[in-house]
């Protein structure tokens, strides 16, 4: 444990960082899930819907240095392929 004042403060909000960052997460596999589900039922507006959503999420969590942008560039080509495929 730290006992240096500003390693506290530091600790408490990579903390605070931590759980936000992996609640985003979480909310981007949810989106790429509802595409995902759309594809599998065959419902081309929902997919479309859902994947403009998806890419919405996937760049947000690029710009908020989250993401890798390889893994936001591959995530949003596997996406579209596969709505391409309805």
């Amino acid at each position: 444990m730290a006992n240096i004042k500003q390693q506290i403060k530091r600790n408490k909000t990579n903390e605070k960082r931590r759980l936000q960052n992996a609640s985003f997460k979480s909310s981007v596999k949810t989106s790429v899930k509802a595409v995902e589900r759309a594809v599998v039922a065959k419902e081309k507006e929902k997919a479309l819907e859902s994947l403009s959503f998806a890419h919405k999420k996937l760049d947000k969590g690029l710009a908020k240095g989250i993401f890798h942008k390889n893994f936001v560039a591959r995530h949003k080509s596997q996406l579209a392929n596969l709505v391409n495929t309805l």
